[in-house]
């Protein structure tokens, strides 16, 4: 069998699980001055483990607001988001504890780095707060402080950082207690098409040697390959998209007439 055939057989095989997150007609909607914001209207996605999930689209069009739902940083106006089963609006403070600590990371698109903190002590804290061994968290530390090409940087506080280098800290960080789920918002927005690649090739091997769920929101239509779904997000709407390079991450937001002029 080519390494080619072996790749879409990984592929079409990975996803096939029961979800370990769903969201089943879920809603968002924000009163903003007297007006109804609707930020996520009537979506379903079911997240397996084994996949890699991109949400691609306009900036405002409800990513960022969809992946806290799916965290349980924010909860459905209407609709539900489940965790393995249950509501995660029914969870009480010591779930969404051990949720947070242990099965679900989360890469904000703002870091939320710690600035007194080194880039070590910023990655190894949620193991330290989780009691995870002085031995063990050191290890674990130093291979994912390696893993995203920042090991000679784990001295420096975040100020000392350039944006790229704190987004593959707050990268590391969330990876570091190897969760079930990585929702990363954005995390190659401060990056090089290089270390960009690099990051999402560290989530495709994640994916594939760990059995880790990953959905990111990304703006690079240059990464959509690694990824095993692919939905558009407009208007607080979701569309599964064919996966790879026949996406057009931009095909929601063409007029009717531009598909038409560039046949022509």
């Amino acid at each position: 069998m080519s390494q080619a055939t072996e790749q879409i057989t990984d592929r079409e095989s990975r996803g096939t699980s029961t979800p370990i997150i769903q969201a089943i007609n879920a809603s968002r909607d924000y009163q903003l001055v007297g007006e109804t914001v609707h930020a996520v209207r009537n979506v379903t996605l079911d997240i397996r483990m084994g996949e890699f999930i991109t949400l691609v689209g306009r900036s405002g069009s409800g990513k960022t607001t969809l992946l806290n739902m799916l965290a349980g940083l924010d909860h459905p106006t209407s609709g539900q988001v489940l965790f393995e089963g249950g509501d995660m609006a029914d969870f009480n403070e010591k779930q969404f504890i051990q949720l947070r600590r242990h099965r679900i990371g989360v890469v904000f698109q703002s870091f939320a780095l710690l600035p007194l903190l080194s880039a070590y002590e910023n990655v190894e804290l949620p193991m330290r707060i989780a009691g995870v061994g002085a031995s063990e968290r050191s290890k674990r530390t130093n291979e994912v402080l390696d893993i995203v090409g920042l090991g000679r940087r784990a001295k420096h506080r975040p100020y000392e950082l350039s944006g790229g280098e704190q987004q593959r800290i707050s990268i590391a960080r969330a990876v570091a207690m190897r969760p079930n789920v990585i929702l990363a918002d954005e995390p190659t927005g401060e990056l090089d098409s290089v270390n960009a690649a690099h990051i999402f090739g560290l989530f495709h091997e994640m994916v594939i040697e760990e059995d880790m769920s990953i959905v990111a929101t990304t703006h690079d239509s240059t990464l959509l390959d690694m990824a095993d779904k692919i939905y558009t997000v407009h208007n607080g709407e979701i569309e599964l998209t064919e996966v790879g390079g026949r996406v057009d991450a931009d095909a929601q937001f063409k007029r009717p007439d531009e598909d038409d002029s560039e046949q022509d």
